[in-house]
């Protein structure tokens, strides 16, 4: 419970530094996957002045075809490794923030610790009990978090597993596409 004026000002610095702290880990995720779009539409923009020049200097279709089949595995591989970039500043974005949430948390659980210790010192005669009660809800939510927050992290931890085989089902079956092209045209 919040009573002296600097303990209001301590709340409302610890409110402003966290609000801040999220503030800037969202600039930075943004500013790194706008660094990276710009990066990849260079790219692209380079890649495909490049294609277009080697297709337009093909001496016959058989040759424009096979250029292309082989033009077409590092395009995948680039759209992948794109993929995979956003992939992993949106995992280190979010598990920066989970870190956030949990100490939030945390010094909140320390908070309502120290305010039931304070509210049980002055609570009337025979209020043990509902005071047994409160902190026995308290504990349960924590547990609730702490369950939700390592099924949270399970769920992760599946998908991206699941994203790094996709990833590789789809390169190696656009090499073996590529592969089986470029032996018809040859």
């Amino acid at each position: 419970m919040i009573t002296t004026p600097e303990q209001f000002a301590v709340a409302n610095k610890a409110a402003v530094d966290s609000m801040l702290s999220l503030a800037n880990t969202a600039l930075a995720s943004a500013e790194r996957i706008a660094a990276l779009n710009l990066n990849t539409a260079r790219s692209l923009l380079e890649d495909s002045v490049a294609n277009t020049k080697a297709l337009m200097g093909a001496k016959d279709v058989q040759e424009a075809m096979s250029l292309q089949a082989s033009l077409a595995q590092p395009n995948v591989e680039k759209a992948v490794a794109y993929t995979r970039s956003v992939y992993e500043i949106s995992a280190q974005t979010k598990e920066e923030l989970s870190k956030m949430v949990e100490a939030q948390f945390a010094d909140f659980q320390k908070q309502v610790a120290s305010l039931l210790d304070q509210a049980s010192k002055s609570s009337p005669a025979g209020s043990d009990v509902a005071v047994a009660a409160v902190k026995s809800a308290i504990a349960a939510a924590n547990s609730a978090f702490d369950s939700m927050n390592k099924a949270a992290k399970q769920v992760s931890e599946m998908a991206e597993a699941n994203v790094a085989a996709a990833t590789n089902a789809t390169v190696k079956a656009v090499g073996a596409t590529a592969a089986a092209a470029k032996k018809k045209t040859a």
